[in-house]
């Protein structure tokens, strides 16, 4: 009897190879849009409270056997998910990024902020402990010092949302969860907090503090770095999240929206 061995060509071997990947490809996409459906879900139903609480429990359910970092939905993705729930009917409250007017934008930020307190810091740096904790010492004193300022005071509380998405770039990633939710100013004094608190250290090179100086916002954003300085203590009384998101709402309803505006201008510059 002759052995026939199959000879398998290179191309042979790259197509097999493409079309493995492919399927592996088609199996990781279908698999992260169910997460993403059951993540929305889970927030919809209150289940869970963030975006990321939300995706691990899905991945949980739907892939048992594990599922790398990488290959979990997007917080956008999750959002899609959870505005066509609204749209077909599975709640009434939901905010929707496309409809400025009807956004609860509060309730979005109670979203990306709940996770933060399972989010633990460096000890030597902040021995306060976790991010939450750490916002809502901010914001308590940022409003001792401009109580009716609301633009600086989201800035105070929402500074370092992004640590519960992306610690390493937690600034970039804060301001893309914020998109169209805040204010020009409040994203100007998120983005260049950490330089403010360079400059107060001495280690922000000269033409970056010039920078900062030539805005009007200049003396607001060395307050909230004072503020997020001293924000670092331990066992001190904060208000609950849900108060100062309660604060945040009530300034807005008594002193009109700077969200708002800011849309109504650039609608009207781009009209």
């Amino acid at each position: 009897m002759t052995n026939r061995i199959a000879h398998i060509t290179p191309a042979a071997s790259r197509q097999a190879a493409l079309s493995s990947s492919m399927r592996d490809t088609q199996v990781t996409d279908q698999l992260r849009r169910r997460i993403a459906e059951d993540a929305a879900r889970r927030m919809l139903s209150h289940h869970d409270t963030g975006y990321l609480q939300a995706k691990r429990a899905a991945a949980r359910q739907l892939a048992p056997d594990g599922i790398r970092p990488f290959d979990l939905p997007t917080d956008a993705e999750v959002r899609e998910e959870l505005e066509a729930l609204v749209a077909a009917g599975g709640a009434s409250a939901m905010p929707s990024m496309n409809a400025a007017p009807a956004v609860d934008r509060f309730r979005h930020f109670q979203l990306l902020m709940q996770p933060l307190e399972k989010v633990q810091q460096s000890r030597k740096t902040q021995p306060e402990g976790d991010v939450l904790y750490h916002s809502l010492q901010v914001f308590d004193l940022a409003r001792a010092e401009l109580p009716y300022d609301e633009e600086f005071l989201l800035a105070a509380l929402l500074h370092d949302v992004g640590k519960g998405i992306s610690p390493e770039n937690h600034v970039v990633a804060g301001l893309e969860a914020l998109e169209g939710l805040i204010s020009e100013r409040t994203a100007w004094l998120i983005a260049h907090h950490p330089d403010a608190q360079a400059l107060r250290e001495g280690k922000l090179g000269m033409r970056s503090e010039r920078r900062l100086q030539t805005s009007e916002d200049f003396e607001e954003l060395m307050l909230l770095a004072k503020c997020d300085r001293h924000g670092r203590k331990v066992g001190v009384p904060v208000p609950d999240l849900e108060d100062a998101l309660g604060y945040l709402r009530d300034l807005e309803k008594d002193c009109g929206d700077p969200w708002t505006a800011d849309e109504l201008e650039s609608e009207s510059e781009n009209a």
